[in-house]
C-alpha cells in the first residue's frame, strides 16, 4: 500500500498524492517560545523528524519548515513580567527548544523562518484580502471578514459560524464588526514592538505569521501542514481562511498530532506537573526518551508515567542490545537495507509506528534467537532489518547521534576507554591465573554500574540502567 495519512480537512485517511512528483513540501507550526518547551512540544519534535524521515525513506525530496513565533501575546507578556526585552525572552528559550530537538536526533529543518523577519510577506498579504473585500482596518487594527467567508469559515474544525464564540483577540472588541472576525495587524501599544504599515504602527496577529511563511517557502499551494490538535481552532483553521480568501490553495493535507496528558492531569504551571526535557534525562537517556515519545500513535493523546518511560527505556535497550552484540560478531553492516514489508505496510497506514515497532521488535526477537544458535548469515540478516526499520525512526543505536550501548551519552567515549583499560587488566589478571584478581576488577565495574559479558568474542560491557 503505497502511504495513506489521516486529512483533518477531509476527516478520512487518504492517499499521500503530492503536489509535485516525487517532490514534498511539509509547514509544521513550531515553537511560540515563551518559556522552555515541555514534553508535549518535544512529542511533537519528535512526531514531524519521524514523518519527515519516513517521506524522505519512500524516496521523496522534502524542503520542511518549521517556524518560529517570536514575537507573540504571551512572549510580551513574560517579558514584561520580567522586566526584559521581549526578543531576549524569544531567543533565550528559542535556544532550549533547539537544543531539546538536537538531543532528540530530531533533523533540522529546511528553513526556521522568524516571525519578525517575515513582515513585509505578511503586509502583502493583508493588502491582497482588503482589496478582495475580505478584511478591513478599524481603531488602529486590521481584521479578517468572517462574515465574508462565512459559507467556508469552520471547514476544518467541522464547526458552523453561527456557534463560534467571539475571537477575543484584541482589547478592540468594539471596533469589529463582527465579534468572531480576528485580528491580522494589532495597533501598535506603548512598550509594545512595532512596525510600520500603510494601516498604522502594529505588530502582526498569529495567524496571519504562518500564512505569510509557509506560503513564501512552500508557494501559494503545498502539501502537508502539521501541527497539535489544540491549533485546529482558530490558529488553522483561521490560517486557512485568510489564504484561501486571498487566493492560494494554501495546505493540502492537514495532520494533527494529540496532546499529552501528565498522570491523567493536563500538564499545568498551577498544577505543578509540567515535565521537562530535563526532568526526562533524570529518568533516561535521549535515544530512550525519543522512542518513548514516537511509540505511540501520532494522532492519540498520550499518558505521561514514570512507568510508562520505564517500559520504553526496557524496549529500546532490547533493541540496543541486539545490534551491539550482531556487530560485534558480523559487523555493522548497511542501516539503508531493504525494509520487511509488515513495517512499511505499518508506517504507510497513516504512520502506523505502535504497528512498525511490534515488527521491529519480532525481528529483534528472531535475530536474538540467530545468535544464540550461532547462525551468523541469519544474524547478518536480522540486523540488516533491524537497523533499517531503527533508522527509519531515527532509533538506529549505531547512527548519530546514538552510539552502541551509549544513547547519546557525551561521556561515553571516556568511559569506553577506562573500562577497556580495566578489561585488559582483568584479561591479564585471568591469563596468569590471578582469578581473585580478576573477579576483584569485575565487581568493581558492577559496583559502578558496568556489567561485564564473557562472549566466545570476548568481553563485552554495557552501563546497567535501572
Amino acid at each position: 500500500m503505497s502511504l495513506h495519512l489521516y486529512d483533518t480537512g477531509t476527516r478520512t485517511v487518504r492517499p499521500f498524492e503530492p503536489l509535485e512528483e516525487g517532490r514534498v513540501g511539509m509547514y509544521v507550526c513550531g515553537a511560540t517560545p515563551q518559556a522552555a518547551p515541555h514534553i508535549g512540544h518535544l512529542r511533537s519534535g519528535v512526531i514531524y523528524d519521524v514523518l519527515l524521515r519516513w517521506l524522505r525513506r519512500s524516496g521523496y525530496e522534502v524542503t520542511f519548515v518549521r517556524n518560529i513565533t517570536d514575537v507573540d501575546d504571551k512572549i510580551i507578556a513574560v517579558a514584561a513580567e520580567r522586566g526584559v526585552p521581549w526578543f531576549a525572552v524569544a531567543e533565550a528559550n528559542q535556544r532550549v527548544f533547539a537544543r531539546g530537538y538536537d538531543l532528540l536526533g530530531c533533523l533540522p529543518p529546511t528553513v526556521e523562518p522568524r516571525a519578525t523577519g517575515h513582515v513585509p510577506e505578511m503586509i502583502v498579504l493583508i493588502r491582497r484580502l482588503i482589496e478582495a473585500g475580505h478584511a478591513y482596518a478599524a481603531g488602529g487594527d486590521v481584521y479578517f471578514d468572517v462574515a465574508s467567508w462565512a459559507d467556508r469559515y469552520g471547514a476544518l474544525s467541522n464547526q458552523r459560524l453561527d456557534n463560534m464564540r467571539p475571537a477575543g483577540d484584541t482589547p478592540n472588541e468594539d471596533a469589529k464588526r463582527d465579534p468572531r472576525d480576528f485580528a491580522l495587524w494589532k495597533g501598535a501599544k506603548p512598550g509594545e514592538p512595532s512596525w510600520e504599515t500603510p494601516w498604522g504602527e502594529g505588530r502582526p496577529g498569529w495567524h496571519l505569521e504562518c500564512s505569510a511563511m509557509a506560503t513564501k517557502y512552500l508557494g501559494p499551494e503545498f502539501d502537508i501542514h502539521g501541527g497539535g490538535v489544540d491549533l485546529i481552532f482558530p490558529h488553522h483553521e483561521n490560517e486557512l481562511a485568510q489564504s484561501r480568501a486571498a487566493g492560494d490553495g494554501f495546505a493540502r493535507y492537514w495532520l494533527h498530532n494529540g496532546l499529552l496528558t501528565v498522570d491523567g492531569v493536563k500538564m499545568s504551571k498551577s498544577v505543578g506537573n509540567v515535565v521537562t526535557l530535563n526532568d526526562l534525562l533524570d529518568r533516561a537517556r535521549p535515544a530512550e526518551v525519543r522512542y518513548y515519545l514516537a511509540s505511540a500513535h501520532y494522532r492519540s493523546l498520550m499518558d505521561y508515567t514514570d512507568a510508562a518511560l520505564a517500559e520504553a527505556v526496557s524496549a529500546y535497550q532490547r533493541i540496543e542490545g541486539f545490534v551491539t552484540r550482531a556487530a560485534e560478531i558480523v559487523g555493522a553492516g548497511d542501516p539503508d537495507g531493504e525494509l520487511p514489508e509488515a513495517f512499511t505496510a505499518a508506517m504507510n497506514d497513516d504512520l502506523g509506528v505502535p504497528q512498525a515497532l511490534a515488527v521491529l521488535h519480532e525481528t529483534v526477537r528472531d535475530g536474538n534467537s540467530a545468535l544464540a544458535s550461532g547462525d551468523e548469515a541469519e544474524v547478518t540478516r536480522r540486523l540488516a532489518q533491524v537497523r533499517a526499520m531503527a533508522a527509519a525512526l531515527g532509533l538506529d543505536p549505531l547512527a548519530e547521534p546514538w552510539t552502541a550501548a551509549g544513547g547519546g551519552d557525551d561521556l561515553r567515549p571516556v568511559v569506553d576507554a577506562l573500562v577497556k583499560v580495566a578489561l585488559e587488566q582483568r584479561q591479564a589478571a585471568r591469563a596468569r591465573k590471578d582469578y581473585a584478581a580478576a573477579d576483584e576488577i569485575r565487581d568493581g565495574l558492577t559496583a559502578a554500574g558496568i556489567v561485564v559479558e564473557d562472549t566466545p568474542h570476548g568481553p563485552r560491557w554495557e552501563l546497567k540502567r535501572s
